[in-house]
């Protein structure tokens, strides 16, 4: 009989997390995770989800943003399950704010969110994989690393650290059975974009996507779960962008011209 996945998610009850969660649960894993809030019926609701789709959940409250909350969860999984197989680092937050109205506290917020909490993901991870001789840690990166946008310079040099973060720790962790990869979502309808999208913006997005939709949470989930899969065993350091197309699509609406009427 197949051994059943240990997988933990950061950022688990929305979004991403959430749905890595429930497609991890469908494959009959254990499934961990941390969430911020005090919606205790939220934990349950998500508990008893990943139970009725054959998983075993186990979901704690905490930040990523605090050390004793990150190795919490890593000690009660250990406790719990006996190791580590796959460790998503997802839970993230947003900050749109032009770079001259941003202050040191609001660097340091948007770091330790989305840089610091990956980096405490990621030692948690391998203190556990590292003995054990194997393991995955995947990254849940963004586009916006390649293609910033305006007004969000904090949230892009985050990103843009967990692409370095991901690459040093495949060389490091690598020679001792741990793989280390990174998803760039693209734009993806979660919780975390709905206060900052306008219907502008998502008309926007959809003309500029080649395959003209923006994507699920699932389907960043699938790819996610691909990397932390026996399947993909042998990639690591890789940044896998799942975002229709975006990033390739350079297309600012050039006049037809025929051969003849071209110039150097």
């Amino acid at each position: 009989m197949q051994e059943r996945q240990v997988v933990v998610v950061t950022g688990i009850s929305k979004g991403i997390g959430r749905a890595i969660a429930l497609r991890a649960a469908a494959q009959g894993a254990c499934v961990a995770g941390i969430h911020r809030g005090s919606d205790t019926e939220a934990t349950e609701r998500l508990s008893a989800e990943i139970s009725a789709l054959g998983g075993t959940p186990l979901i704690l409250k905490g930040d990523t943003g605090s050390t004793s909350d990150v190795d919490r969860l890593a000690g009660s999984v250990s406790e719990h399950f006996g190791r580590v197989d796959v460790w998503i680092n997802n839970a993230a937050s947003l900050l749109v704010q032009p770079f001259l109205s941003m202050a040191d506290e609001d660097w340091m917020s948007i770091i330790n969110s989305n840089l610091m909490g990956y980096i405490r993901g990621a030692r948690a991870a391998a203190g556990i994989m590292v003995p054990a001789g194997r393991g995955s840690i995947v990254n849940i990166s963004s586009v916006v690393a390649d293609q910033p946008p305006t007004e969000m310079t904090g949230y892009v040099v985050a990103k843009g650290g967990i692409s370095g973060l991901t690459r040093s720790l495949a060389v490091e962790l690598g020679p001792l059975g741990v793989t280390v990869n990174s998803v760039s979502p693209g734009a993806t309808e979660t919780p975390l974009n709905t206060d900052s999208w306008t219907d502008e913006v998502r008309a926007t997005y959809r003309d500029r996507i080649p395959l003209g939709r923006i994507a699920t949470p699932e389907e960043i989930a699938d790819v996610a779960l691909f990397l932390g899969s026996d399947a993909a065993r042998y990639v690591t350091g890789q940044t896998i962008s799942v975002d229709g197309g975006l990033l390739l699509n350079g297309s600012v609406g050039h006049r037809r011209l025929a051969a003849a009427e071209s110039t150097t």
